[in-house]
């Protein structure tokens, strides 16, 4: 069982369960307003610390650096969500569902709470006193009044001044933020085929008649009077003409290929954190009460 000395060396400390798997960090830890001995311990998990589970300390060991509760990863994960008051207690109600998901007899923590560190019964009937939270050793939870008339306060106050306590040790959450990498997309090549109008000029020639008249000359003479002298005849030319043609054929024009480049932006982020407040409590007499045995309270 841990003890009140041994809270400092719980708080902010891994969490195990009896198979050696990490079940969080330790962060509250809760005391019984009535025995004044802790109950429970938060345990920061899920990604971040962003879960809070809590877990019966009364059967955990502290174990070198952690604390090694006999519970399953998954069984203080799944354990029901408690609200805490403002006085940083857990209701009667919250603790009992928390005892019988645990499978804890509710009976024996009421025999026990009843009971004195020395064994014996404590004066007074009536259930055990709510749990109380302590952000480090020494520090008792604040309001809940027990059976006894005593607030949360003053009892575990009573406690640490039997131990020769004189101080507090005031813890706060703080915002640890991360990243984390994740599939935003994705992103491919895809080739289709379209088809363009293509225009482009190209020079053709063809041929074509003309009439083309020489003088008889000596020359030629001869070769002008070789024919009758008067006839008829005829005299065929084959006309070419050059016309367009298209052929295509495929090459090569480029290389395309996809790849990736990071960009770092800021990105806020904002959330919610504890923190301890410790006030000083005084109790003044006056002097007409003073002979009465009687004392006002007040609040430094």
């Amino acid at each position: 069982m841990i003890t009140r000395e041994e809270i400092a060396n719980v708080l902010d400390q891994p969490v195990y369960d009896g198979d050696g798997n990490k079940i969080g960090d330790a962060k509250h830890v809760f005391f019984d307003d009535m025995t004044g001995r802790p109950e429970w311990v938060s345990v920061k998990t899920g990604m971040f610390g962003s879960a809070e589970s809590f877990v019966p300390i009364r059967d955990a060991a502290l174990v070198q650096d952690h604390l090694e509760v006999p519970y399953g990863k998954d069984q203080v994960k799944g354990a029901p969500s408690v609200d805490v008051d403002a006085g940083g207690h857990l209701s009667e109600t919250e603790e009992h569902r928390l005892y019988d998901y645990y499978g804890i007899n509710w009976d024996s923590v009421l025999s026990e709470a009843e009971r004195t560190d020395d064994g014996r019964f404590a004066a007074g009937p009536g259930p055990a006193g709510t749990a109380g939270a302590a952000g480090a050793a020494g520090a008792a939870g604040v309001a809940g009044t027990t059976p006894g008339g005593t607030t949360g306060r003053e009892d575990a106050a009573r406690h640490e001044a039997m131990r020769g306590g004189e101080a507090m040790t005031r813890s706060e959450e703080q915002m640890r933020v991360g990243v984390e990498r994740h599939e935003s997309g994705r992103a491919r090549l895809r080739k289709y085929v379209v088809t363009e109008e293509v225009q482009q000029t190209v020079p053709v020639t063809h041929e074509e008649v003309r009439v083309v008249r020489e003088p008889i000359t000596d020359a030629n003479r001869d070769e002008a009077m070789a024919g009758p002298e008067i006839s008829e005849a005829e005299h065929e030319v084959t006309l070419h003409a050059e016309r367009p043609v298209v052929e295509t054929e495929t090459v090569p024009v480029e290389r395309v290929r996809m790849t990736t480049e990071e960009l770092t932006e800021n990105e806020t982020v904002r959330g919610q954190v504890r923190k301890e407040r410790i006030e000083a409590e005084t109790e003044t007499f006056a002097e007409d009460e003073t002979r009465r045995g009687g004392k006002r309270r007040g609040r430094e």
